[in-house]
């Protein structure tokens, strides 16, 4: 079967036109991940400044933007709007009645006065999909600011991740950003499917706290069925051993054994096949009751030899492991196996880390930079001022 020419492939959504009012990083990748798909996305910032992640570096880009701005930003269009400026909103208030999705993350209730809440932005525009994301909520918890740090201490996450008795530690990225930006744009292309089928568009809320405690899942239904808290455990599985790093010469081993069947093939290739028989780690449960005695004896043996040289002899047995790599070793291993992981858009410019998605017959869009503030702000001031049915101008 030919592969289609991914140049000229339709895309998943296009004819998609998604304004794009939320910052920082769980709005804004929602919105990179729909221009992924082949929405045209129009990024609306306020004059002067622009996006807070515009400022937060080092690292910079050379046109001095800042790295993590350019990370959830990729494939838009730029324009400048000032919501308190009466002619201003007024143009944001016709993006919203051409757009078939909005994307906000203002404090719930403040776009009102401008008419671009929910109900107004629907009100003028029936098949829009406006997504509302917030941090606590729309109701006792409207009012609290939702940062990704803040979200990870009082949603449970700091309290599981770090070593037990040590300090509770956040994840190493703003991992409750991306979760929410995920929920997001799955509750969008949920209702633009709707819309597909009745024409009507809807509201849909997503917020930081319920997307962490959606993803906390085997740890929150642990408490649930026990009434316990869980705590940190380092790398450790509560439920699963080995499932953790294991120390070997020079380093340390990531094994991640699910079943007795991978056990096995551990012990063997450790050449202690006798573990498996053993019955303080016949069964999982048995290993996890006794990991501190399973864990001395593995290390025993993987003292032999190095995270690489572990690697290449378990993975031989369908042992899934891997050395703990940096980010540059990962790149390199995602390279390696052929996953093309990082995208240039242009000279001058932070490469992309590429979509994680491949889609057979609607591929993903080869990315572009990350727009400059207001970059394509007169072309579409002109657009909004005209009549409705015109096309969207060509991008720059």
């Amino acid at each position: 079967m030919p592969q289609q020419d991914h140049r000229t492939a339709p895309r998943a959504l296009d004819g998609i036109l998604v304004a794009d009012f939320s910052r920082v990083l769980a709005g804004p990748l929602a919105a990179a991940t729909l221009a992924d798909l082949g929405a045209d996305v129009i990024k609306v910032e306020r004059p002067g400044s622009g996006d807070d992640t515009r400022s937060w570096g080092p690292p910079f880009a050379a046109d001095g933007t800042a790295a993590y701005f350019d990370a959830a930003n990729r494939s838009k269009r730029g324009l400048a709007l000032d919501l308190a400026d009466p002619g201003d909103a007024a143009a944001a208030r016709e993006l919203a009645r051409r757009a078939d999705v909005l994307i906000e993350n203002f404090r719930p209730g403040a776009l009102a006065k401008y008419g671009l809440d929910p109900a107004a932005t629907r009100a003028a525009n029936p098949g829009l999909v406006h997504c509302t994301i917030t941090g606590f909520g729309s109701g006792a918890g409207a009012a609290l600011p939702g940062y990704d740090f803040v979200v990870q201490a009082v949603g449970g996450l700091m309290s599981i991740t770090g070593e037990p008795g040590g300090t509770p530690l956040k994840a190493g990225v703003a991992l409750v950003d991306v979760l929410t930006a995920k929920d997001a744009a799955t509750g969008i292309l949920a209702a633009l499917r709707h819309r597909d089928r009745t024409g009507a568009g809807q509201a849909v809320e997503v917020n930081l706290l319920s997307s962490l405690l959606g993803s906390l899942v085997n740890q929150v239904s642990a408490h649930l069925a026990t009434g316990r808290d869980p705590g940190p455990m380092g790398n450790r599985h509560p439920s699963i051993a080995p499932y953790e790093t294991l120390a070997c010469r020079g380093g340390l081993l990531a094994v991640a054994v699910g079943n007795d069947r991978q056990f096995r093939a551990l012990a063997e290739a450790l050449g202690v096949p006798e573990l498996a028989e053993d019955i303080r780690f016949r069964r999982n449960q048995d290993r996890v009751r006794n990991r501190t005695d399973l864990v001395r004896a593995l290390e025993d043996r993987l003292a032999a030899d190095t995270p690489r040289g572990w690697t290449e002899r378990l993975t031989a047995v369908s042992v899934p492991c891997g050395p703990v790599n940096s980010l540059s070793e990962a790149l390199e291993l995602a390279a390696r196996l052929g996953l093309d992981p990082v995208v240039p858009v242009g000279a001058d410019r932070i490469p992309q880390v590429a979509s994680p998605l491949r889609l057979s017959g609607t591929p993903v869009v080869q990315p572009t930079a990350p727009p400059g503030l207001d970059e394509d702000g007169t072309a579409l001031r002109t657009w909004l001022s005209g009549p409705g049915d015109r096309p969207l101008p060509p991008r720059m």
